[in-house]
């Protein structure tokens, strides 16, 4: 019950609808993350003052090139995991 709460807490603070707030698995995200994306590059790329990614929807396409290129297969959720997580971790970018 308090999971609920905090993920709906989560959701208002940032803004969030709620369903989207509540679908996203951020230790998968993070799971994903360390498993795929720093064999290729470290937190820089993520924290440079020219990244290339520049919005929420953009993040979602680079993480969505990414995995392409790396032919891991996730489905959408695993990426939108993935996005959310370095979304909240390096970028935060609003919804």
């Amino acid at each position: 019950m308090r999971l609920k709460f905090a993920l709906i807490g989560t959701a208002l603070l940032l803004g969030l609808p709620l369903s989207q707030a509540a679908a996203f698995d951020l230790a998968a995200g993070q799971a994903q993350y360390e498993e795929n994306c720093t064999s290729c590059h470290g937190s820089e790329v993520y924290t440079r003052k020219d990244r290339r990614v520049t919005s929420r929807k953009g993040l979602s396409a680079q993480v969505q090139r990414c995995q392409l290129a790396l032919n891991l297969n996730w489905f959408d959720d695993e990426v939108e995991n993935t996005a959310e997580f370095l979304n909240r971790n390096f970028y935060h970018f609003s919804q």
